[in-house]
């Protein structure tokens, strides 16, 4: 329990970190009104830029860590499907990390747009929504996937979590963020460029949490 509370411990230090870099590569008061061709990076200092960039790489293995976290969490329940997140976790983190290191150089071509051949623009944006940022959409797939063997792995019981942490699943955390994102801009503004972190932090915040209560339960038996 003490090697799962550590690792769940690194997955929150993953959630923070990342979470600060991506807010340094996409935040800036004008993010709400520019998403059309990645605009909204002109707005972004270069300083942050590069700030966010080695944030968001130092940061991204500890989310290796958390998932070996909640494949523990999950194992004595039923190890397939405990593994079986294990390995989509890993894939969804893998195809993240490849897009999160590819922030700060589009954010510097959108910077250098005035000085560029608009043909020559283009098609480098082009290049990169057809290569980096249709990875966003694998990435939703994957996390979607995820969650549907971690919901039906702590139904099946046996886990260490209790059953209410099934609906605590990243998808429906992600869906809830995004809603309450939407409905209130003064908060989505800060929220909505670091979704993933944010969802992240708190399942993992809440598996710790769980684990904690189990300890303590049997400790008391």
């Amino acid at each position: 329990m003490k090697q799962s509370k550590i690792l769940g411990y690194l997955g929150l230090i993953a959630s923070i970190l990342v979470g600060l870099g991506e807010y340094f590569l996409h935040y800036s008061s004008e993010i709400l009104g520019h998403a059309e061709n990645y605009e909204f990076f002109k707005f972004v200092p270069l300083n942050n830029l590069t700030k966010g960039h080695f944030l968001a790489v130092i940061g991204l293995p500890f989310y290796f860590a958390g998932y070996i976290h909640i494949y523990k969490m999950l194992k004595s329940g039923n190890e397939t499907l405990a593994r079986i997140v294990l390995a989509i976790g890993f894939i969804a983190f893998a195809v993240g990390g490849i897009w999160i290191g590819s922030r700060a150089s589009i954010g510097n071509i959108v910077h250098l747009k005035e000085v560029m051949n608009p043909l020559t623009y283009q098609n480098l944006l082009a290049h990169y929504t057809d290569h980096m940022e249709v990875l966003v959409e694998i990435l939703r797939i994957v996390i979607a996937s995820l969650s549907v063997v971690f919901a039906i792995a702590i139904l099946k019981g046996g886990t260490y979590y209790k059953k209410w942490m099934a609906i605590f699943n990243p998808i429906v955390i992600l869906i809830l963020l995004v809603v309450i994102g939407k409905l209130i801009p003064s908060i989505g503004k800060h929220m909505l460029p670091i979704l993933m972190n944010v969802t992240h932090f708190i399942l993992f915040g809440l598996s710790l949490y769980q684990l904690n209560k189990y300890s303590q339960t049997h400790q008391n038996d």
